[in-house]
């Protein structure tokens, strides 16, 4: 069984189990609760009192997580949710020492305008390489596991990837009308929860700030549902553990930004 990481408010909001704290919550399965997007439905209501609300798992041994506080739905015992292409992590099933490569090539070769000769063919066919006459390049996807794309390229790479599963998901909904039952209660209820993470993704900015403290310079990326002035003073009041003396200066921010890139 895999870890379910959202839960579903009454507002129909996904959540994730970094936004909670440990213990019961008033979030339920985005599978099973029967959530609409404005308030709780008679079904989520009568879930709620069958199954219960979810729990937040949050020890230091297993990863943190939400559990039924009753029996696990099925889905949830299946399969995983439909994830953001680029955002929980890159889908690229590099072994070890494939990816150990492309660091090294990015190290020799990436700010460079040479090209590289060879690169195995696993790299290439995940298109993380371009061929040119001269030689093998870095594409804009092969550049995003090793920092070296900026966040307006990231942007232009990631945005037609989710429109894409996007696109894909409904098709498998339109297909699932003509077979009906299970397998179409399924397939909405994917697209409903990758649409919860678009919607959930538009609610939040991200913020790049550069700190001077004490004679260093530390540098911050996060992402705030709240205007960034409000924001800092916690980053300041955290910071006071540590260091004496602290000015914040805010490089940067984006709006509809949900994840730190």
């Amino acid at each position: 069984m895999w870890q379910l990481k959202y839960g579903v408010n009454l507002q129909g909001e996904l959540i994730t189990i970094e936004e909670v704290t440990s213990g019961k919550t008033n979030l339920v399965c985005p599978f099973c609760g029967c959530l609409r997007r404005r308030g709780a439905s008679p079904c989520m209501i009568s879930f709620a009192y069958r199954n219960g609300f979810l729990t937040a798992k949050k020890g230091k041994i297993k990863q943190h997580h939400f559990a039924h506080t009753g029996e696990t739905c099925l889905r949830v015992r299946k399969g995983k949710l439909p994830s953001l292409p680029l955002y929980d992590n890159f889908h690229l099933q590099l072994s070890a020492k494939h990816f150990q490569l492309v660091k090294d090539l990015w190290r020799e070769y990436g700010h460079t305008d040479y090209a590289i000769i060879t690169v195995p063919f696993e790299l290439e066919i995940k298109k993380l390489f371009n061929w040119t006459p001269q030689g093998y390049y870095f594409t804009d996807l092969g550049k995003i596991p090793v920092g070296g794309l900026s966040l307006s390229r990231f942007n232009t790479v990631q945005e037609p990837l989710i429109l894409s599963e996007l696109a894909r998901l409904t098709n498998l909904v339109e297909m699932a009308k003509a077979i009906g039952g299970e397998l179409l209660q399924e397939k909405l209820a994917d697209l409903k929860i990758y649409r919860l993470q678009i919607q959930r993704i538009l609610r939040f900015t991200l913020y790049f700030l550069v700190i001077e403290v004490d004679n260093k310079i530390l540098h911050k990326i996060g992402v705030t549902s709240r205007d960034i002035s409000e924001r800092l003073p916690e980053i300041e009041r955290d910071l006071q553990q540590y260091y004496s003396n602290i000015n914040i200066n805010v490089l940067g921010t984006w709006q509809h930004r949900g994840k730190e890139d």
